[in-house]
């Protein structure tokens, strides 16, 4: 009886430590977005320390990653398409 009152309790405080935390690092790159610093490093990493525990923050995390995958497949075409131009265009004299 009583161990599962501690249980309870270590997981309760486990539930608030990681809000805490992972609420203060995303507060922390969001005040970066104007303030100098990586805005883009604190913001998901607090979204990855509150997703340990909650759902929510999960799916974001999953969004943000396949729109990261998305972004760079766009800018790796990009990148070849200007490559391929340049071979093709004439020298400039």
């Amino acid at each position: 009886m009583a161990t599962d009152t501690v249980t309870q309790a270590l997981r309760l405080g486990r539930r608030i430590g990681i809000a805490i935390a992972g609420s203060v690092v995303v507060a922390i790159g969001v005040a970066m977005i104007v303030l100098p610093g990586p805005a883009i490093v604190f913001i998901p990493l607090g979204l990855g320390i509150l997703s340990l525990e909650f759902e929510r923050p999960r799916v974001w995390m999953a969004w943000l990653k396949a729109r990261a995958v998305r972004l760079r497949l766009e800018a790796q075409q990009r990148l070849q398409a200007r490559r391929a131009a340049r071979r093709k265009a004439p020298p400039r004299h």
